[in-house]
């Protein structure tokens, strides 16, 4: 401590730390403070960092929670932090930077104290450490002893040991001394948090500070993670939600997002001359003053596993602002949750003419190209998700965009890559790809942007093929995967339903495209086969030779399975009707593959749109006959010529009419029994901020820090 920095293996025998949980009072006017915090100290970067860390502050914890609730300490570092964080408001930049070094010092201590109550004591305890304040009779036997007299009565605190549980001393400290929580102090301090976020501009000397802010706020929103109490009955979340300024948090965490600027080499560099406070509209707005490197993510060279690491290292803030983004509006979605309408209800700051009503504005194109850049990254997709299924103007601004590839060709990657990928990734990138298959432009718009050498493609090398094209490949990969390995019935339900949404737009279909839909149906029909010739057989047949399969779930899966099959015969038709003259190869391969289709003109389930399909293909089969019996054995090129004048002369009226394929996606009811968990395992798996998993209860076991 002080102006050395200070190392890690220092911290439990420092004389300052020990002071500050020690059993004396230090007053916030006190000038221990000025020398306790000036000090540089190496952020944890990692699991085990935060545990070396968290290890050297053990003892120095547990002798601040047995001692605390009478010094009051803790208040008085509190008051240090609200005082400088009020002084910074209203200093220049020359004159802010010892104060902004100070005041994130205060504020990492404040966290680190916070991390270790939570995980190890509940929420009322940790209020009451923000509340405590040194009694009369305590301070007066301190002056007591510091003169030499005998106190008239003798103040017992609580001696922590190193033996001790640090739930038990939690336990004993609170009945030591009572201390009445009402949450004023408590308030104060997260305005003062806010605004640290929302006023003070972003500049590379204040960086660490803001992302410290925002990691304080995660930090204490993890309580979720360590109780079994709900969210509604905490009074930290009631605090948290009931900020009147929502909008502007919300507005300066998506800033901090889209603006994806990286972290200073240096946690506290030199500054620029000038006024450090410009209001919260230029804060907001101002260009930053230091240097992107938009080289630093490409998910064009980097994995799925490089990416997530490098944009935690690289751009923290925006990280963890993400994330802090995703905590705040999945959580209490039943109620009224300012965070949620705020973020559903922005609009782009550059168009004029749909501002009204708007939350807050924030330029839609940086949102859009930053998350063009890390949407294979678990967090940046459901933030997509969020804003593409609520936010109304988003969802236009996305469709209206030229270069669509740079954003679904990403998500198409992550499901390509299925196996590295979590299934609630996987699941919400299918999410999106449906949401953006609901609007009629974007499955036109598909089939006219052309891609050439997708080199992460590799099962056959394809030097040209359009969006769509691609698009229709991964999702029939992504089906065939879901039936080998995951067998989920909403994921075949999802993928099925965007091709079927795109389905009347399908036009130019690359050869292998073609063959692939056609593959599909015949890769179901060998499945629907086999269990129906299993289930005819008898019980006792060598056929069951797996017990744990029973007749009724083979029948289930057959009852799926006949779905799926009516699902891509739907496609299937949906294309011959309504794009049948831009669709020559999908004819073709119907030509080329018609005995697929045998085993099925007299099911019950699929006669009737089967009738369709055979229409198609008699027709077109007849007039290949007849040029055949004119000029012998026809080529590949001469075929094609036969199917492009038919298709000319073919009309779709002959085809019986069925509805429609559209598909909307529905958010299920209790969405938060997905997305809590699913967020929360996200900011333990990605974020900056490490937690013990070893004391996590309140949200799921698959939850690993």
């Amino acid at each position: 401590m002080g102006i050395n920095v200070s190392r890690q293996t220092d911290l439990a025998s420092n004389p300052l730390l020990q002071q500050f949980v020690g059993r004396s009072h230090i007053a916030p006017d006190d000038e221990f403070w000025s020398k306790l915090l000036n000090y540089n100290i190496t952020m944890p970067e990692n699991t085990q960092d935060q545990l070396n860390l968290d290890s050297r502050l053990e003892s120095l914890c547990q002798s601040f929670i047995s001692h605390n609730l009478k010094t009051g300490n803790f208040g008085s570092l509190i008051t240090v932090f609200l005082t400088k964080t009020s002084e910074l408001l209203s200093l220049s930049d020359q004159e802010s930077n010892m104060h902004i070094w100070q005041t994130f010092n205060a504020l990492f201590i404040i966290r680190s104290l916070v991390k270790y109550i939570t995980e190890t004591g509940s929420e009322f305890q940790l209020l009451q450490h923000f509340e405590a304040m040194p009694n009369e009779e305590f301070l007066k036997a301190e002056e007591e002893a510091a003169a030499g007299t005998q106190p008239e009565s003798t103040t017992i605190a609580v001696e922590a040991t190193e033996n001790d549980d640090p739930s038990a001393t939690l336990k004993a400290a609170a009945a030591a001394a009572a201390v009445m929580v009402d949450g004023s102090k408590f308030e104060t301090f997260i305005d003062a948090i806010f605004n640290l976020i929302v006023v003070i501009p972003v500049k590379e000397f204040t960086y660490h500070l803001h992302l410290e802010a925002v990691n304080t706020l995660i930090t204490l929103l993890s309580v979720h993670l360590f109780t079994q109490q709900p969210t509604d009955k905490s009074i930290i979340f009631r605090t948290v939600y009931k900020c009147q300024h929502a909008n502007v948090l919300m507005s300066a965490l998506l800033h901090f997002v889209a603006r994806l600027i990286e972290v200073p080499q240096t946690m506290f560099g030199s500054s620029t001359a000038g006024s450090f406070v410009f209001g919260i509209a230029e804060s907001l707005l101002s260009i930053f003053t230091f240097r992107k490197q938009q080289d630093v993510l490409s998910a064009t060279h980097s994995t799925g596993s490089e990416l997530p690491q490098q944009f935690r290292s690289h751009y923290p803030l925006a990280n963890q602002s993400l994330l802090l983004i995703l905590i705040l509006t999945n959580h209490c979605t039943t109620k009224e949750n300012s965070y949620r309408s705020s973020l559903f209800g922005c609009a782009d700051s550059k168009d004029v003419a749909n501002k009204d009503g708007a939350t807050f504005h924030i330029d839609f194109g940086a949102v859009y190209e930053t998350l063009c850049r890390i949407v294979t990254i678990d967090q940046a997709t459901l933030l997509l998700y969020l804003l593409l299924h609520r936010n109304e103007r988003f969802y236009r601004f996305v469709m209206a965009q030229q270069d669509l590839e740079k954003l679904v060709t990403p998500i198409l990657q992550t499901l390509y890559h299925a196996p590295d990928s979590t299934s609630h990734h996987i699941y919400m990138s299918l999410i999106v790809l449906l949401i953006l298959s609901e609007d009629d432009s974007f499955n036109k718009n598909v089939h006219n942007i052309m891609l050439k050498n997708i080199t992460w493609y590799t099962e056959r090398t394809i030097s040209e093929i359009s969006l769509g094209g691609l698009l229709i490949l991964v999702v029939i990969r992504t089906i065939q995967y879901n039936m080998l390995k995951m067998r989920d019935k909403y994921l075949h339900t999802n993928c099925l339903a965007a091709l079927a949404n795109m389905s009347g737009q399908f036009r130019n279909l690359h050869p292998y495209v073609a063959q692939r839909l056609i593959s599909l149906f015949e890769t179901l029909a060998k499945k629907h086969t086999r269990l129906d010739a299993q289930l005819k057989e008898p019980v006792n047949s060598a056929v069951f030779v797996n017990v744990s399969t029973t007749p009724e779930d083979m029948l289930q899966d057959l009852t799926v399975l006949e779905e799926v099959l009516r699902m891509v015969l739907e496609i299937l038709n949906s294309c011959l009707s309504n794009q049948l003259v831009y669709c020559p190869n999908l004819v073709y391969t119907l030509l080329y593959k018609r005995s697929v289709f045998e085993g099925f003109r007299s099911h019950h389930a699929f006669q009737d749109i089967i009738q369709n399909i055979d229409m198609v293909v008699g027709f077109f089969s007849s007039r290949l006959q007849r040029v055949q019996e004119q000029r012998g054995e026809l080529g590949v090129n001469e075929v094609f010529e036969v199917i492009s004048k038919g298709a000319s002369q073919w009309s779709s009226d002959r085809l019986r009419k069925f509805p429609d394929l559209k598909f909307k996606y529905v958010e299920e009811d209790a969405p938060e029994e997905f997305f809590i968990p699913y967020v929360w395992t996200l900011v333990c798996k990605y974020g900056c901020v490490h937690f013990s998993s070893e004391s996590i209860k309140g949200v799921t076991t698959e939850i690993s820090c």
